[in-house]
């Protein structure tokens, strides 16, 4: 396994270690951050020359070892060629298309293979469907393990690294036989009652109870907090309160509010349906981290030789500020290779629950090298 960290935001560099790594990989994971600010042209040529299977995003930071960056990149081998299929205009495709693309472009599964990476563009609409479609085709023969990505200003551009270049509202699905094994944990915890989504279109809650959605989460958020919101603040107050969306299944799928649009309504990563129920929710330092220790804990990976990828939501590491390296410790072992990333979004399930895109949440996953 051949891994190049850079600490830099050469684009020299880059593409000498992206060189360096191809030589002798069957396939290449790219992790890279936004503050880099790569030259498009410059990188999309760079990358349409390599030979080798690509796949990876561009995010708000990365992790290496238990240290994570706001500038760099990590180049990585992986021991399996993988089938990669890239989906495009996400945004502009129904769920039913999606899931007819997906069908299309992966077809059946043989049994060998074992682990879906799945990057996404983390400011797409319809990412919800683009998941549905893949577990509607695969359900729970696989595990799935990915993230959004994309850029704290909130401003979509090209984000996911394909053999064609960096590409924008769009997923890259890449199946491979190499085990893996997936824990999956927030940490967080109801602060209201269940409320109903009376109205939302996509990512944008504009009813809570019939009422504007943004009056009722400002209301309670406001009086548990102690703050109050003006017109430059909203994302300050709102990465400690974030939605939990209620499931019969099992723990809360989280989504992050982060910001208003021009009505004044909530626009969250990830979509929330109409009727479904949603909570206030608040966390602290200490239950963010022994959620890490609890996902760590289901990532199980017996007599194999393995690697951690670590997906976890930037808004938590910007939530707990100073403290995040203590997550970073709960993770890392000195005997086995960290790199991961910070995201705009999570994608995983184990086997056991449904596929979901999560916000705020830790995914922990050992990989065979």
């Amino acid at each position: 396994m051949n891994i190049q960290f850079l600490q830099d935001s050469n684009i020299d560099n880059f593409e000498f270690a992206l060189n360096k790594v191809s030589q002798d990989a069957k396939s290449i994971l790219i992790l890279s951050c936004d503050k880099n600010d790569y030259d498009l042209h410059k990188m999309n040529l760079i990358l349409s020359a390599c030979d080798v299977p690509i796949i990876g995003g561009v995010f708000p930071q990365i992790i290496y070892q238990n240290e994570h960056y706001e500038i760099g990149s990590i180049i990585i081998s992986l021991d399996d060629f993988l089938d990669v299929n890239l989906i495009e205009n996400i945004s502009d495709n129904s769920e039913k298309s999606l899931e007819d693309t997906i069908e299309e472009k992966v077809g059946e599964l043989e049994d060998e293979i074992k682990t879906m990476f799945v990057f996404v563009d983390g400011l797409s609409k319809n990412i919800n469907a683009l998941i549905l479609g893949l577990f509607e085709n695969f359900g729970l023969s696989l595990n799935y393990i990915g993230g959004g990505a994309g850029s704290l200003s909130f401003v979509q551009k090209p984000c996911i690294f394909t053999n064609k270049g960096l590409i924008q509202d769009c997923a890259i699905l890449a199946t491979t036989k190499l085990q893996s094994a997936i824990g999956v944990k927030h940490g967080w915890l109801p602060v209201s009652e269940p409320m109903k989504v009376t109205l939302s279109n996509a990512n944008i809650i504009e009813e809570i109870d019939y009422k504007p959605a943004f009056e009722v989460y400002k209301n309670i958020v406001e009086n548990i907090s102690n703050k109050k919101f003006n017109k430059d603040n909203f994302f300050e107050i709102s990465k400690a309160y974030p939605l939990g969306i209620n499931k019969l299944s099992g723990e809360m799928v989280v989504r992050d509010p982060i910001m208003l649009d021009d009505d004044n309504n909530l626009v969250c990563v990830g979509d929330v349906a109409t009727n479904s129920f949603i909570s206030i929710l608040e966390g602290s330092d200490d239950s963010l981290i022994e959620a890490v220790i609890d996902a760590k804990q289901e990532a199980l990976l017996k007599n194999m030789d393995t690697f951690i990828l670590f997906i976890d939501c930037i808004s938590r590491a910007l939530f707990m500020g100073d403290n995040f390296s203590k997550e970073l410790d709960a993770v890392y072992e000195k005997n086995q290779v960290l790199i991961g990333a910070l995201t705009l979004g999570e994608i995983a399930n184990n086997k056991k629950y449904y596929l979901e895109f999560y916000n705020k949440t830790a995914v922990i996953a050992k990989i065979q090298r």
